[in-house]
This record gives C-alpha cells, sequence and structure tokens, in this order.
C-alpha cells in the first residue's frame, strides 16, 4: 500500500515503477489532480489510486493503524494528513513542509486564504500526536509548532489584508514583506514563485 498525500510529482512520480498488485490511496480531489498529470495518461491511468476518501479513513489496526484525514485546501486541494497512533506521530507533508512561508500550489487547488483555517483545523481535531514530520525538513516537529504555523499563516493573511486596503500592488507587498521577529528561524520559501506567489493568491482570493 502507498499513500500519495497529493499530487505533485515528488510525491506521486514513481506510482508507475510498482507492480499493479500496490493499493494507492489518496483524498478525493488529489486523484482528479493527478488525472491531469501526464505521469498518467494512456497505459500509465492504471497507475491512478483506486481508493479515495473525502474526510477521514482508517487503514489496518492495531499497532499497524494509519488514520487519514482532510480538512481542506491548503498547499493543493487534496492535503492528506497521515497520523500513525501508535507512534503518537505524524505526517504533514508539504501543508507543513517546514517552517517557511508556505508552497502553495494555486494550479492544484491550493489556497493563500484556506491556509491558516485549514491547519487550525489540523491543529484542533487531531490529537495524541507528538511528533510531526514536515515534508521537505530533516528535523522532526511538535504539535505546538503547527499551531504556531496556523497562527503564522493567519497572521499572513491579515497582513494581506492590510495591504489591500492601503492600495498596495501585488509587486509592492511583496518588496515589503518580513516574517515578524516572533517568528524566529522561519524563511521565506522561493519555492513556485515564492512569496509573491502567495501574495498574488490572496489577493485573487480576496478580491472575489
Amino acid at each position: 500500500m502507498i499513500i500519495n498525500t497529493h499530487t505533485h510529482n515528488d510525491h506521486v512520480g514513481s506510482n508507475e515503477e510498482f507492480p499493479a498488485t500496490v493499493d494507492f490511496v489518496v483524498q478525493e480531489n488529489t486523484k482528479t489532480n493527478m488525472a491531469k498529470m501526464d505521469n498518467f495518461k494512456g497505459d500509465n491511468v492504471k497507475f491512478l489510486p483506486k481508493r479515495t476518501f473525502k474526510d477521514t479513513m482508517k487503514l489496518g489496526k492495531g499497532k499497524d493503524e494509519i488514520d487519514l484525514y482532510y480538512f481542506g485546501r491548503a498547499h493543493t486541494s487534496g492535503d492528506a494528513w497521515v497520523v500513525f497512533p501508535a507512534l503518537r506521530a505524524m505526517h504533514s507533508r508539504d501543508a507543513f513542509a517546514g517552517k517557511s512561508t508556505p508552497i502553495i500550489d494555486g494550479n492544484n487547488g491550493g489556497s493563500a486564504a484556506d491556509y491558516g483555517k485549514t491547519l487550525s483545523k489540523a491543529a484542533s481535531t487531531i490529537k495524541n500526536v507528538d511528533t510531526i514530520i514536515g515534508g521537505h525538513t530533516e528535523n522532526p516537529m511538535t504539535f505546538d509548532d503547527l499551531k504556531e504555523y496556523a497562527a503564522f499563516n493567519t497572521e499572513f493573511l491579515t497582513w494581506v489584508q492590510s495591504e489591500i486596503k492601503a492600495g498596495k500592488s501585488v509587486d509592492d507587498a511583496a518588496m515589503e514583506y518580513k516574517i515578524p521577529d516572533k517568528y524566529k528561524g522561519y524563511t521565506i520559501s522561493t519555492f513556485l514563485g515564492g512569496i509573491k506567489n502567495n501574495i498574488q493568491l490572496a489577493y485573487n482570493e480576496l478580491k472575489k
């Protein structure tokens, strides 16, 4: 069994290397996003997941139990949160890749406006987790780190709203943005267009 946590190539790009007996599991929106990828065109359509879930799914039992959750749009429209209850651990993949500005893929349903809300739902719903494994960090994180990251993204959206109210352009806002001093150790990610992409997505969503 393989859990594809979301649609990006570094997370689903090797599905076709596994035998047909492998059971691929995804959140339903991720399957929709994967179906648009060249990786799964033609004969490779057989490597698309056949098992999907909407909000929650339980796999296995006892010490082998894995709980899957979906709380809404963030990194993409189908980010799965993977909890290993026996280990009190969770994989947050790229919705909480590490302590940096988020990587938001608007083309695959990611949302700057919903990011903080989605993380807050995860932080308030999931219980009994001590260790969080991020999608792009070598260092394990804690549940308190997740709560802090939710607040970080909520505050970012509030800041964008103030920039819109002040009549600032996306370019102006991107030039002005600085990580608040209280979030020590955080960095500005350059993936998928970096902070300008995040601000542009927030502007697009907030002005609808």
